[in-house]
């Protein structure tokens, strides 16, 4: 399956009080995403209410969870979908990040029709809401950035502020910039992970605190299956004890119960490489450790994020005829520090 066929068709407080509270909603948050990993005893977590979500971006603000998902085309002109749990477990639609995509859209990318594989994170007191914009099989795409005070929609300060595209691609690349992933290295540096299909998995430098692209440069190389049609995607980097980790989906998504999609995973000494394999071989040369897949009645696991130490996954449920739904998954890490995840 080409690139994009992953992603579905789916369905102001004041300065001051934002400035001197933002130590506090780190504490909080941090303590939050804690509780709500130790919680599990692990394996998949038993939730309820609404779970119809696809490429979950999961993220934890003033104790309550929130993911925000890829949008469905007949829903609020495609937009990014936002659902909120106060205990982790029983889950809410809370409605669309906006009424309408932002305009500029359409130009850059004709005939989207719905936003996919949204991305989240926090830093000095803003959010950053990075999502894809792209048409299925083809890597004519663009990731963009929002950015918001809260991700709580009934807040009074609540609003997306459309910041533009981050990066690019455009038929003559040998990329595919979707599927957003940001992590910060030791230093304070952010860097976006990306891609999907085509040349595989790339990063750039971002910069804060515009969020945006730090430098024009080719985008670096971190996996690649180096076999057609390069079926990974969905990076997403993660520390652990002074190293990195980077997620990826592999192959088919979006195929309902004919689903092939599983989770691997890489470590390096650096966020930007190079990764390799339990077994020592590199992510650029086909390698990845298996991390989680099909298991009875759940099929097809992936398009994931990592809040803490729990594992936001989609994956097709036999029960449901095939529909899509969301996993939360508590991730341990193994006496030789890799991590481990089991339904």
């Amino acid at each position: 399956m080409s690139s994009g066929a992953r992603r579905s068709s789916m369905t102001a407080r004041p300065a001051l009080r934002v400035r001197t509270m933002r130590s506090v909603v780190a504490l909080v948050a941090v303590a939050s995403l804690t509780a709500f990993a130790a919680c599990s005893s692990g394996g998949a977590r038993e939730l309820t209410g609404d779970r119809m979500t696809h490429d979950p971006a999961l993220a934890v603000e003033d104790g309550t969870s929130y993911v925000y998902s890829t949008g469905s085309e007949t829903v609020a002109d495609g937009n990014i979908q936002v659902r909120s749990s106060t205990d982790g477990s029983s889950w809410r639609y809370r409605g669309e990040v906006w009424p309408e995509k932002p305009e500029w859209l359409d130009e850059v990318v004709p005939g989207v029709s719905n936003l996919w594989a949204p991305e989240l994170i926090e830093h000095d007191g803003t959010w950053y809401l990075y999502y894809s914009a792209s048409t299925f099989g083809s890597n004519l795409s663009v990731i963009a950035l929002a950015t918001n005070e809260t991700l709580d929609p009934d807040a009074a300060e609540y609003e997306w502020v459309d910041r533009g595209p981050v990066i690019s691609s455009a038929r003559s690349d040998d990329f595919n910039a979707i599927d957003p992933g940001v992590a910060v290295d030791g230093d304070g540096q952010p860097w976006m992970s990306f891609g999907s299909f085509w040349s595989g998995i790339r990063m750039v430098p971002l910069e804060w605190p515009t969020g945006l692209r730090a430098d024009a440069a080719e985008p670096l190389r971190l996996a690649d299956r180096q076999l057609p049609p390069n079926a990974i995607e969905a990076p997403y980097i993660v520390e652990h004890d002074g190293e990195y980790f980077l997620f990826v989906s592999r192959d088919s998504c979006c195929r309902g119960l004919e689903s092939t999609y599983n989770i691997a995973v890489g470590r390096a000494g650096e966020i930007t490489g190079p990764y390799v394999d339990r077994d020592g071989v590199s992510l650029l040369e086909g390698g990845g450790t298996l991390l989680l897949a099909a298991d009875g009645d759940r099929v097809g696991p992936g398009g994931q994020s990592v809040a803490g130490d729990t594992l936001a996954l989609h994956y097709y449920d036999r029960r449901l005829d095939g529909a899509f739904q969301l996993a939360l998954v508590e991730l341990e890490w193994d006496a030789e520090g890799w991590p481990v995840a089991h339904w």
